[in-house]
């Protein structure tokens, strides 16, 4: 018994001993930047300490945020994107997958790209490259999105027809482009493979006819986004302000991967034509949001912009709900990963291989409440502490109202004991806002709706939920909206309206 208390005190002694010897968050030095060059966030969790965001310690200005549905991760977006453009005046866009951020850009003034009023990306532009070189980007798209690679004949048919509609429209492939030329379209590619196959002289025809079905995919009528004539100059948009590009129109993901490839490709192309600049802060941050085909492949210009951008002054913002669609070389290059609550061992395991964290911050990120976050920042030069460290809360430009919806009055008894089924929804006010106006609910009702929930605790069941918006006369077609753009199935859709028929 004695040799066990003596144990113990050693044992608590030698605990202090280290704490004092080495802290869990980084001096404050490191933390409290210059106020004109840096970004506030929130306080530190043990010693309290303002964290002001900075890259000029970093390897890079690249930032990585991960965490659930509801855990403040656009809230966050937003809030660091309002404060870098008050501190450097940076630019934004935003590759809008699900039309998340439409509200909130009108709202502070931005502007919205929307491919359902009639905006269009010529996926020929060159953007001052080589037609050669843009050729290949046209082909690692394909490569990335579709499995041409599988098919040698059809892949070299398509790149052999872009080149020869760029010499058509008067291009040398090798040569950058003349500033008063008009590029070709995918349907005068379309055009010249069609035209091969009526003179009937090529050796496999069922080759060509796969190719141009291929290609026909997206060039047909009234699915021509990135066939027609572009209306909107990406080049330009990077020195604009805030823009929003919403994706969240297009008929599925192929079609939005491909527009959010062809935005990296001709953004990267910009940042390299600028060259290096000596100016402080950051010109233009590009955010990529739940874009889990173009985060995932390392043939992606996401990658490439990771590895570039910091020497152009150009910074990525990559955010997911699920860290195992974000390629590791986005996480080992990101100068700053915010790690919000996160549901699943699986990702947690993940985020634990590539970060390298410890088991007690793994234990500590399991505990974060909305808006609290761990924050691992690559120091580009060796340090004597812990590059990561805790938020107490996110700071943010607006209060961080929170709203939890439960679903588990439509599940059954084994789903809620299954660990691997979200069983609550939760929202911050902006967030919950945005998704109701984005389903057709007038603001009006809108603000309605937001106060009755604060009536109800900000703590409800869907079925509840579901009451109050059909209370306020919100049609039921407007709810299955809100409820796939929260994030539930259509069969967990169906559950719930079973209970109103």
């Amino acid at each position: 018994m004695t040799l066990v208390r003596i144990q113990t005190t050693m044992s608590n002694e030698i605990s202090k001993r280290l704490f004092i010897t080495r802290p869990p968050e980084p001096p404050h030095e490191f933390l409290l930047n210059d106020p004109t060059d840096s970004i506030f966030i929130g306080t530190t969790k043990v010693f309290k300490v303002p964290f002001t965001w900075t890259f000029s310690m970093l390897t890079n200005p690249h930032v990585s945020v991960v965490g659930i549905t509801g855990a403040g991760k656009s809230f966050f977006v937003k809030t660091f994107l309002t404060r870098a453009s008050y501190v450097w005046n940076t630019n934004a866009i935003i590759i809008d997958w699900a039309g998340e951020y439409i509200s909130w850009v009108k709202q502070s003034g931005g502007k919205t790209i929307s491919f359902s009023k009639g905006d269009y990306l010529n996926l020929m532009d060159l953007s001052g490259m080589k037609p050669i070189d843009r050729t290949k980007q046209i082909m690692n798209s394909l490569d990335i999105l579709t499995d041409i690679a599988e098919y040698p004949e059809q892949r070299r048919l398509t790149e052999e027809a872009i080149e020869q509609s760029y010499v058509n429209a008067g291009f040398i492939l090798a040569s950058p482009p003349p500033p008063d030329k008009e590029p070709p379209t995918l349907k005068d590619v379309t055009s010249l493979l069609d035209e091969k196959l009526q003179e009937g002289t090529y050796e496999y025809p069922a080759e060509l006819e796969n190719t141009i079905y291929r290609l026909r995919q997206f060039s047909r009528e009234g699915e021509d986004y990135f066939a027609n004539k572009s209306t909107v100059d990406i080049g330009k948009l990077a020195s604009s302000g805030l823009i929003d590009i919403d994706l969240s129109s297009l008929p599925d993901e192929r079609f939005r991967a491909m527009a959010a490839l062809f935005i990296l490709q001709t953004l990267k192309e910009k940042m390299r034509m600028e060259g290096w600049s000596a100016s402080a802060g950051i010109k233009t941050f590009v955010v990529l949001d739940e874009a889990w085909k173009v985060a995932s492949d390392e043939r992606s210009d996401a990658v490439t912009i990771i590895r570039e951008g910091r020497k152009y002054h150009f910074g990525l913002i990559v955010a997911s709900q699920n860290p195992t669609d974000v390629n590791e070389a986005i996480f080992s290059n990101a100068g700053t990963t915010f790690m919000l609550r996160i549901r699943f061992e699986k990702f947690m395991n993940y985020l634990q291989g590539s970060l390298n964290f410890s088991d007690f911050i793994r234990s500590e990120i399991s505990k974060l409440g909305v808006g609290q976050a761990a924050v691992d920042m690559a120091f580009n030069t060796g340090v004597q502490f812990p590059n990561i460290f805790m938020i107490d809360k996110i700071v943010g430009e607006l209060p961080l109202d929170t709203y939890l919806v439960s679903i588990s009055k439509i599940l059954n008894q084994d789903e809620i004991e299954d660990n691997t089924i979200q069983k609550e929804y939760s929202f911050d006010k902006m967030s919950l806002s945005s998704k109701l106006i984005e389903s057709g609910i007038g603001s009006d009702v809108v603000l309605k709706f937001i106060s009755k929930l604060g009536d109800q605790g900000n703590n409800i069941d869907i079925i509840t939920f579901i009451k109050l918006l059909l209370g306020e006369g919100v049609s039921r077609d407007s709810v299955i909206s809100l409820l796939r753009g929260m994030g539930l199935k259509d069969e967990l859709v169906s559950r719930v309206f079973k209970n109103f028929v």
